[in-house]
């Protein structure tokens, strides 16, 4: 078991992740930027590529306003 990334106690919005496929990073960008623009909060790093051992994942995360952490995933062609 490993604790949340922000250190807080593990609850329902904190600890987990519900994820949405995407078909492009620009989706990808979309969605988090109306995310954002309702309200939610942009969390880890900013939308992008992860490193290298993630395998070609272009990913985004948010929290939203009831605290939900949310991400959304394109995986990259090879």
């Amino acid at each position: 078991m490993t604790q949340p990334l922000d250190q807080q106690p593990a609850t329902h919005a904190n600890g987990g992740t519900i994820g949405f496929v995407c078909q492009s990073a620009d989706q990808v960008d979309l969605w988090h930027a109306a995310g954002v623009a309702q309200g939610g909060a942009s969390v880890e790093d900013p939308p992008g590529v992860r490193g290298a051992q993630a395998g070609g994942l272009y990913l985004a995360y948010l929290r939203d306003p009831d605290g939900n952490k949310l991400c959304a995933l394109y995986r990259m062609p090879d």
